[in-house]
């Protein structure tokens, strides 16, 4: 029974730990037209953090940089996703949902807010504090 005990405690340790690799981080940097920063922010703010959400992606954190140039222009965030195939699901589904859709054309009335886009997928390092 013991040893029954140890091997059931074994194979859900094996889990978890793979259960927390298998998360797939985002990394994102938007970079904005001159004056669209304020736009962005309140765009993320009222809107795209909440349809992350709906679409199966974490919110882990957003920033600002404090440095010039950068600070003018730039929003950082991370996400969460499930795996990197959940990650393209969620953005396929996000990109046409007709929230988003009527969110983006009503906040780009007076033009286009996002300069470019930089993106880089992550895995955690096994001595992470992320889980």
């Amino acid at each position: 029974m013991m040893k029954r005990m140890l091997s059931v405690a074994v194979l859900m340790t094996a889990f978890t730990a793979l259960s927390a690799q298998a998360a797939v981080y985002e990394l994102r940097t938007y970079t904005t037209h001159e004056g669209k920063l304020p736009n962005l922010l309140a765009r993320f703010k009222d809107h795209t953090i909440a349809l992350f959400e709906k679409h199966g992606m974490v919110n882990i954190g957003y920033w600002v940089p404090q440095d010039e140039p950068a600070k003018k222009n730039t929003l950082i965030y991370v996400l969460k996703h499930e795996s990197k195939a959940a990650a393209d699901k969620s953005w396929a589904d996000f990109g046409k949902d007709p929230v988003w859709v009527k969110a983006r054309t009503e906040s780009e009335k007076d033009g286009k807010i996002v300069l470019k886009v930089d993106r880089v997928y992550m895995d955690a390092t096994d001595f992470s504090k992320l889980k």
